[in-house]
């Protein structure tokens, strides 16, 4: 069983990282597939490792409405879906927590994210119901992957880099 302090600790780094996403990026250079992933990781009870990230995921997404108008849009659903999808894979991270192991995790997430938010996208009909519009969706898309896989591995090193900090020169605070 987790303790408070550890869960406190791992809640809070989560939402400093969904609150990141008021800080103005690159496009797609978000913390969205690194909060599932980390909260996947430590959350040790499975409904909170949900949760606790798309809890903070939509508070950041009220806030960017009120503040400029983004945080609502149509592919709301598939971009929460591959958030579930992402917390998943770090169950099986669990125990670990290697940089390598984690890379891959951050990598194979940011795929997953781009196949099914833009799978999303498909199915709004811009681009036609053919095979062929599938892939002209995904090709239109590729520009923007790029942030994603950089926002992925950017604040999984935070995250999971603080963590194994804390863990290291407080271990205290995540027990």
């Amino acid at each position: 069983m987790q303790s408070q302090r550890s869960f406190q600790l791992i809640s809070l780094l989560i939402i400093l990282g969904a609150v990141s996403r008021l800080i103005p990026h690159p496009h797609n250079f978000a913390p969205i597939g690194a909060l599932a992933l980390f909260g996947g990781t430590y959350l040790t009870e499975k409904r909170m490792s949900f949760l606790i990230p798309m809890g903070a995921m939509l508070i950041s997404d009220i806030l960017l409405q009120l503040i400029n108008g983004t945080g609502f849009h149509g592919e709301m659903i598939w971009v929460y879906g591959s958030m579930a999808l992402i917390t998943c894979m770090g169950f099986f991270l669990r125990g670990r927590e290697q940089r390598q192991t984690i890379m891959v995790a951050s990598l194979t997430g940011s795929m997953l994210f781009f196949f099914v938010t833009n799978f999303g996208v498909w199915t709004n009909g811009g681009y036609g119901y053919t095979a062929s519009g599938l892939g002209e969706c995904y090709v239109a898309a590729i520009p923007y992957f790029r942030g994603t896989v950089m926002g992925d591995l950017f604040y999984n090193l935070v995250l999971f880099g603080s963590f194994a900090l804390l863990k290291r020169f407080a271990p205290a605070l995540s027990k």
